[in-house]
């Protein structure tokens, strides 16, 4: 009997949910070594058991679908794109005292609420991860529209972070997330990396470099290495989550992948019972919603910056 191929809403969903799942699981080995996580968990940490440096109750996650879910609430509530809706949504996931922020974040946002300004100064420092770690509401928002994708996810993106290696992710990894959705192959996805790495070698994974840092090279590395490696949800998320190091953003992202590609239906059915109900849920409506907004999508707002 043949498989059914996923729907674009399937592909979208296990996107979605598989991030969440990616961070849920990633965020008990934060921090660790692989080397520690092989000591703790026997066979690998394969099981949402919350904990970690967190200290977090099974099933919680942190910051990467915390900031996504809010930049989601705030395209739906403009019913389009309006930056400064956005930058308020991220205030309020601030002020809401979350279990944890990176720093380039807390600086980004507390700019905005000191000016107004929506655009950080570009800074070597804000080359970390944690633009590229909340833009798939973006994603499943512009799925029929490259240049607002490029646009608005550039435009989320330096509220906080403004890098070049920072853009050129966020942007490879949606592009990616895209491919998928709308039913392209691993090959095609390839095709996109290697077009990419032609433009920027520091990203280049093979051999995988081994570092599994905050710095976005090193997320990217870590989550295409094992992507490519791995014919399904789980085992691409538990070869980033047991690698150690910021195993919460490139979980989550992996996932991201991973469930573009496979689907919902290629999601464990533990990892669905084992995550915060609430958020599963918040998930389930923010997925459809974001899916039904107007195409293409209005802007609200006049731009704040230009792509690159």
């Amino acid at each position: 009997m043949a498989v059914p191929v996923p729907s674009l809403h399937d592909r979208a969903l296990g996107a979605y949910l598989a991030f969440a799942a990616g961070d849920a699981l990633g965020a008990t080995a934060e921090f660790m070594t692989a080397g520690e996580i092989a000591c703790t968990y026997k066979g690998g940490l394969r099981n949402i058991v919350g904990g970690g440096w967190l200290h977090l109750k099974p099933g919680r996650v942190t910051d990467d679908t915390q900031m996504s879910l809010a930049l989601g609430d705030a395209l739906l509530a403009a019913r389009g794109w309006d930056l400064r809706m956005v930058a308020d949504a991220f205030v309020g996931w601030m002020r809401s005292k979350p279990p944890d922020i990176g720093h380039a974040c807390r600086r980004g946002i507390r700019r905005y609420m000191i000016d107004g300004t929506l655009c950080t100064p570009p800074a070597d420092d804000n080359a970390g991860n944690g633009a590229a770690m909340r833009n798939l509401p973006v994603v499943l928002a512009t799925f029929d529209s490259p240049e607002l994708f490029a646009r608005c996810s550039l435009e989320q993106a330096r509220i906080t972070h403004h890098h070049p290696l920072s853009d050129a992710a966020t942007l490879l990894l949606g592009q990616l997330t895209q491919i998928l959705l709308l039913g392209g192959s691993i090959a095609d996805c390839r095709g996109c990396v290697t077009e990419f790495l032609g433009r920027y070698p520091r990203f280049r994974f093979e051999p995988w470099p081994g570092n599994t840092s905050g710095f976005i090279v090193d997320t990217v590395q870590t989550v295409l290495h094992a992507f490519f490696r791995n014919g399904d949800i789980e085992s691409c998320i538990v070869d980033v989550v047991n690698r150690g190091g910021d195993a919460d953003t490139a979980g989550a992202l992996v996932g991201q992948l991973a469930g573009a590609c496979y689907g919902v239906q290629g999601l464990p059915p533990r990892w669905l019972k084992q995550l915060d109900a609430r958020i599963v849920e918040r998930i389930r409506r923010q997925t459809a919603s974001l899916l039904a907004l107007p195409r293409p999508l209005p802007l609200r707002a006049a731009a704040s910056i230009s792509p690159a």
